[in-house]
């Protein structure tokens, strides 16, 4: 069952990262079922405007709705109390790639936008950083690229799941600071390789 208050949660991450002038990887986006436990997760990615294919940075983001937290809601729904607030929740990753270089993994972190306090409205902590190291099937130039990431949720109280519209002014701020946080790493002096032919024939 696709509960009507993880699709609200979706569409309030999207209105607040697209509120940010983010552009959506279409092709990243997917919702998915574990058919076992019955967990959803909804996965999407956003870069910056102009970034080429791939882009230099991206974030992903991935909203799990657990069946624990699915039943919760079904009983409220049914008039049954809500004992503890149910929970949605999300792991965000920054990713910078096209790295011509291996990253400096200092430089990365310092240079991240501080993360607003939230409260108890949404608890994010920081996982990473991991470094990767990509060649062709030539083993020619290889590509770099570094991830930072962040773990966490967002609790759904009664006046959230009575008035699930409140979810926008719970995502208001993120995708603002996501954003500032993609263009600072886009502005460090690093090395890009240049984006996929296709995509530069196609400019």
């Amino acid at each position: 069952m696709l509960d009507h208050i993880f699709t609200e949660a979706i569409a309030a991450l999207r209105d607040g990262l697209e509120g940010a002038m983010l552009e959506p990887q279409l092709a990243e986006e997917r919702l998915l079922v574990d058919v076992l436990a019955g967990d959803l997760t909804w996965q999407t990615s956003y870069s910056l405007p102009g970034e080429g294919e791939p882009p230099r940075v991206r974030a992903d983001l991935t909203l799990e709705w657990s069946t624990w937290s699915q039943a919760a809601y079904r009983s409220w729904r049914l008039g049954e109390p809500l004992v503890e607030p149910t929970r949605v929740g999300l792991e965000l990753v920054v990713r910078l790639q096209r790295l011509a270089a291996a990253a400096d993994p200092d430089q990365i972190i310092s240079s991240l936008v501080p993360m607003p306090w939230w409260g108890t409205a949404l608890d994010l902590e920081r996982t990473g950083p991991r470094l990767e190291t990509t060649l062709d099937s030539d083993l020619g130039e290889p590509e770099h690229a570094i991830e930072i990431g962040w773990e966490g949720g967002f609790g759904l109280d009664e006046a959230l799941l009575s008035d699930p519209s409140r979810l926008d002014g719970r995502f208001a701020d993120i995708g603002g600071w996501i954003a500032a946080t993609l263009v600072r790493l886009a502005d460090l002096r690093l090395v890009f390789l240049p984006p996929d032919a296709e995509d530069s024939d196609g400019d």
